[in-house]
């Protein structure tokens, strides 16, 4: 498994990826303001342009099989999308691609993400990496939380 970096000219192609993997999530709570397969190719382009974001396809065996998505922040990152296809999900890449991300920005002190309350198999993939809820959280509708999760990383 790698991470390929990518610019604006591959933004369609992120999109389409990124509509395939968070479908799952915005047909059980249609959750139409901030779920990624509801927002417009715009949004994606825009973000594009965001100096302090970095893209990537996750690719195994040079196959796209998801997407990430870092925001760099003043000492700490946030991962602000990580997704993988369904037909991949369940066999490790999204933990190889939290350690892969965490080791190529090592100037880092802390990372950040949200993720749903609701999803215990997110939420376990997150606190097994590592990561902590700070407390903080958001009331999306009636059954959907969004929760923030911070990993301190002990720098060298």
């Amino acid at each position: 498994m790698e991470l390929n970096k990518i610019g604006p000219s591959e933004g369609r192609g992120f999109y389409e990826l990124q509509l395939q993997i968070f479908q799952e999530l915005l047909t059980k709570y249609k959750d139409f303001d901030t779920n990624p397969a509801a927002e417009p190719f715009s949004r994606t382009e825009l973000r594009f342009q965001n100096p302090q974001m970095d893209f990537y396809f996750i690719l195994q065996d040079g196959e796209k099989i998801g997407i990430a998505r870092v925001l760099s922040q003043e000492n700490g990152n946030r991962l602000s999308s990580l997704g993988i296809l369904p037909q991949w999900q369940g066999k490790g890449y999204a933990q190889k691609t939290i350690t892969l991300l965490e080791s190529k920005y090592p100037q880092v002190d802390h990372w950040e993400l949200d993720t749903i309350r609701q999803e215990e198999k997110l939420c376990y993939l997150y606190e097994k990496m590592g990561y902590r809820l700070t407390g903080e959280s958001q009331q999306i509708q009636d059954g959907m939380d969004l929760v923030v999760y911070k990993k301190q990383l002990e720098k060298a």
